[in-house]
């Protein structure tokens, strides 16, 4: 019964719009534009009233987060911020696709934000906020970005570092992670100044390595100044500096020891002054020590030297030498070149014989135990950046790149090797 009642109605309406089409309503009716405004009384509005009420209950404040969403390759440093105009930020939430929450700082005036730290490589974040305009009304907007990776960014390894004192000696080095190919763009994006006013000029060693120096040694007692703003900057294609750091080192008392190789002694000046001169033992004539300008890069009270890992190898394999506990050992070079103590030789060759295998040896005794002796009041004299001259020996000047040794280079060769 139900069925056919469903099959009549239908009938009927069939008929109805067939009478319409016959009597032009239709026509008439589709042509009106009254269709949408309901009865007499207009109760329905028009889209453009829908529209328009709508606007009048919109939030007028206007949030804006930076990155954009999507973004990728994003600044672990500064991209991340949350401004609003016509209004205030009420909440602000960050964290990582994991749920990590990131803490945040909400500026005073209620109009930006930015997270306190910086943020982690290769890790997508997603930032929600939210904003009241002067009536109260709210406002939301949020946004997911991913950071720069490791694979994508670099990262320069410096020396000296941040509050040491060191000698008059000591160049800024940096040492990238991956080559850089825009050696303008990064050395733009990296200053070094003295509290002397000394002028500090930047040197290009290789695709990874920059050394900075004045013309003359540091002034002593100066303060110097390395601002790293790598923040961003295409050092290669697709890769982008994240650093953004100032550190400050202090330049301390002039101090140079002067090697005389032929003579075999060396002689310590303080500012100018000689407070010491001490016989050596410098290298054999077979293995010469190099000439030239050198800088301490490292400290060691007792450290192994082993012949074999700078050249120096038996026909087995094994090293000419190979001492466990070289005392009052300090680095003069890349390639292996110390100035230490040496207790396995004798008394007697300290002043009259060059012994080492390149190096420069003076008296001491096992365990580094002896304050007395000449090696540890050298070593305990000394600090990293003091200067070591080495000059009478019949080997060749040390390279500029060989240890922190760039003095070697004149003033206008080290400036020709600037990007900037």
């Amino acid at each position: 019964m139900e069925k056919r009642v469903m099959t009549d109605s239908k009938r009927r309406r069939a008929l109805m719009a067939a009478s319409a089409v016959l009597g032009g309503v239709l026509v008439i009716s589709g042509c009106s534009g009254d269709g949408d405004k309901g009865g007499a009384d207009g109760s329905k509005k028009s889209q453009a009233q829908v529209d328009e009420a709508a606007a009048k209950d919109a939030s007028k404040a206007r949030i804006v987060i930076s990155p954009k969403n999507g973004a990728t390759n994003a600044s672990i440093n500064n991209a991340a911020k949350v401004t609003v105009s016509d209004g205030t930020l009420t909440q602000v939430t960050m964290a990582t696709a994991d749920g990590k929450s990131v803490k945040g700082t909400l500026a005073p005036d209620g109009k930006s934000w930015k997270p306190d730290e910086q943020l982690d490589r290769s890790t997508t974040y997603k930032i929600t906020a939210s904003a009241k305009d002067a009536a109260g009304l709210e406002a939301h907007e949020n946004s997911s970005f991913t950071t720069v990776s490791p694979d994508n960014s670099f990262i320069g390894n410096f020396t000296p570092e941040e509050g040491s004192t060191v000698g008059v000696g000591m160049p800024v080095s940096i040492t990238f992670n991956k080559a850089i190919t825009d050696k303008k763009a990064v050395q733009s994006g990296i200053t070094v100044t003295s509290s002397s006013g000394q002028e500090v000029v930047g040197h290009w060693f290789s695709g990874q390595r920059l050394d900075f120096r004045p013309d003359q040694y540091w002034q002593e007692g100066s303060t110097v100044t390395l601002k790293l703003k790598l923040d961003g900057i295409e050092g290669a294609d697709g890769v982008f500096g994240v650093q953004q750091k100032t550190v400050t080192f202090k330049i301390g008392r002039n101090q140079v020891s002067t090697v005389d190789a032929s003579a075999k002694t060396m002689t310590v000046t303080q500012d100018g002054k000689t407070i010491k001169t001490i016989p050596i033992s410098a290298g054999a004539p077979d293995n010469p020590t190099y000439n030239g300008q050198m800088v301490i890069s490292e400290k060691f009270k007792e450290t192994r030297m082993d012949g074999s890992t700078v050249g120096f190898k038996k026909k087995d394999g094994k090293g000419e030498y190979d001492i466990k506990d070289v005392p009052h050992a300090m680095r003069l070079s890349t390639s292996g070149t110390f100035i230490h103590g040496n207790y396995w030789g004798a008394d007697s060759i300290f002043g009259s014989a060059n012994t080492s295998h390149g190096c420069v040896g003076l008296n001491d005794v096992k365990g580094a135990g002896d304050p007395n002796q000449p090696a540890a009041w050298l070593f305990n004299n000394s600090i990293v950046g003091d200067v070591v001259i080495v000059k009478n020996s019949e080997d060749k000047t040390i390279s500029p790149d060989n240890g922190l040794n760039g003095w070697n280079m004149s003033w206008s060769a080290w400036k020709a090797g600037s990007a900037v």
